[in-house]
């Protein structure tokens, strides 16, 4: 394993992906391999980029890494994508829309399945961006699954988050406004060719201007047109003054110290549930209580504090 982390730190791509998938399959091996990785990491600047399906979010990820290759910066990119119930592997596998960039030795892309997790994301992610981070890339994106409202969680990794979105949405943006509207640092419209545009910005900036009167900076939103290259610019333009904005109002740090607060209460939460189904005097107990739930002899809150006072004594 010591091996491996020397060969992630000079950003050598095979034992990369070796490392990323230790980690995807929970292998006891990466305990010890990402407590070598982290005092390598905090370098690299995080981008996490949301929105309905088919906005275009993996053609933008595209024009945006190509736009950081001119600029001479190593850019690492995580696809998130949903579950096969199968195989538990991705299943659109955004490499396939990307195989021009998978030449390139200062681009690194790997897809990812949720394997279960809501929020758009997969528990893994935590690791991949420290894996990325040490491994010497500048850039990392986070593209999560596509699914809308619920989709909040990259502003727990994320250090400039795009909300994109796209023409026609119409009443479907006071629909998702709840939720994955109030996360954006950016707002982008994409396929700004589209009949529909003006009503679409006018329409998000009617919401920004009701849900930021209590904050310092109006949220930009800003079109693009992807697939043409057009206003990719104007987008790093955007997410490089957002960075210069955390930094000077201090709240670059804040944000990272909430991310490194996330990374914990995952590992918490993934080796309590390891250590209450896989350890052999739990297995027993909780079988027993799920037995009981089904006969209503026990409900289920009552369940979980007879487990969690095992674990507490």
């Amino acid at each position: 394993m010591n091996e491996i982390v020397a060969k992630v730190l000079k950003g050598d791509a095979r034992s990369i992906a070796r490392l990323i998938t230790l980690a995807e399959n929970n292998d006891p091996d990466v305990m010890s391999a990402m407590k070598d990785i982290h005092p390598h990491t905090g370098n690299a600047y995080v981008i996490g980029i949301t929105g309905v399906m088919g906005s275009g979010k993996s053609t933008l990820i595209y024009e945006l890494t190509r736009e950081y290759r001119q600029q001479g910066l190593k850019v690492g990119i995580i696809a998130i994508d949903p579950t096969s119930p199968f195989s538990g592997g991705a299943l659109l596998g955004d490499r396939v829309r990307m195989m021009e960039l998978a030449t390139d030795d200062g681009v690194f892309i790997r897809s990812m399945g949720t394997r279960g997790m809501l929020g758009g994301l997969t528990s893994a992610v935590y690791d991949v961006v420290e894996i990325l981070d040490a491994s010497g890339k500048d850039i990392v994106m986070v593209e999560t699954v596509g699914i809308g409202q619920a989709e909040v969680d990259v502003i727990k990794i994320a250090d400039t988050t795009l909300v994109v979105l796209v023409p026609g949405l119409g009443d479907s943006i006071q629909t998702i406004k709840a939720g994955v509207m109030e996360i954006a640092d950016i707002f982008v419209v994409n396929k700004a060719d589209r009949s529909g545009v003006e009503q679409t910005i006018a329409e998000i900036e009617s919401y920004i201007d009701i849900a930021n009167t209590d904050r310092d900076r109006k949220t930009p939103v800003l079109s693009t047109i992807a697939k043409e290259s057009k206003g990719i610019s104007e987008l790093i333009y955007e997410i490089d003054k957002h960075r210069e904005y955390l930094k000077k109002t201090k709240r670059f740090d804040a944000q990272r110290r909430k991310r490194y607060e996330a990374e914990l209460v995952e590992i918490i939460r993934k080796r309590l549930m390891d250590f209450i189904f896989d350890e052999p005097k739990f297995t027993g107990k909780v079988e027993s209580l799920i037995d009981q739930m089904s006969k209503k002899e026990v409900d289920p809150y009552t369940a979980a504090d007879e487990i969690l006072g095992k674990i507490l004594k």
